[in-house]
């Protein structure tokens, strides 16, 4: 489906193009895109690649045991398959860190570990996968990491400046997810495969 909706807005802006006469400015938009895009993915590398090892490092040091600890009773209550589960456990206070740091990309692959662990094998989203995909959507980000990278290397003469709002945003949308999943969840709907 998302192809199809690419291709539509390729065709769409060539046949613009065409008609408005304006194709030596399409091609320039092309490739300024294009350039700005490996230079946003060039530099976000780096702070990936040492958030990435950052983790591992605590990972094999026993951070994240005393993390997932700490997170424990926070973690048992919304994820009641996860006290069975010490991966689970693991792999979601993982993520939760990982998205506390504002570090989202960093956190997929143990959002995609945590998934797996939820999995009950029904073949359907059991409760906790759906508040787990909530919390990891909405999750709340204490240090705004990527975005304020985003804006140090666009201009910004505060790059951090907008934590305030971030809190609050953030915190907004994940009781408002976990609002919905819990009115659903209680709506009968046991198993989230339709």
């Amino acid at each position: 489906m998302l192809n199809a909706i690419w291709a539509g807005m390729i065709i769409v802006s060539l046949f613009c193009a065409v008609i408005t006469g304006r194709m030596p400015e399409l091609s320039a938009a092309v490739f300024q895109g294009a350039q700005s895009a490996v230079e946003l993915i060039l530099s976000m590398a780096g702070m990936m690649a040492a958030w990435t090892g950052l983790l591992k490092i605590a990972e094999s040091g026993g951070l994240t045991t005393l993390l997932s600890r700490a997170l424990g009773p926070v973690i048992g209550r919304l994820f009641p398959d996860c006290k069975q589960k010490p991966e689970a456990m693991h792999a979601v206070s993982m993520n939760l860190t990982a998205n506390f740091l504002g570090i989202g990309n960093a956190a997929t692959p143990m959002g995609i570990a945590a998934m797996k662990a939820l999995d009950n094998g029904s073949g359907a989203a059991s409760n906790s996968m759906v508040r787990f995909v909530v919390l990891n959507t909405a999750s709340i980000q204490l240090i705004p990491t990527t975005l304020g990278i985003l804006r140090a290397q666009y201009g910004a003469q505060a790059p951090f400046d907008i934590m305030p709002a971030v809190w609050l945003v953030s915190v907004a949308a994940l009781a408002v997810g976990l609002l919905a999943a819990g009115i659903f969840e209680k709506g009968g709907n046991k198993k989230w495969n339709k």
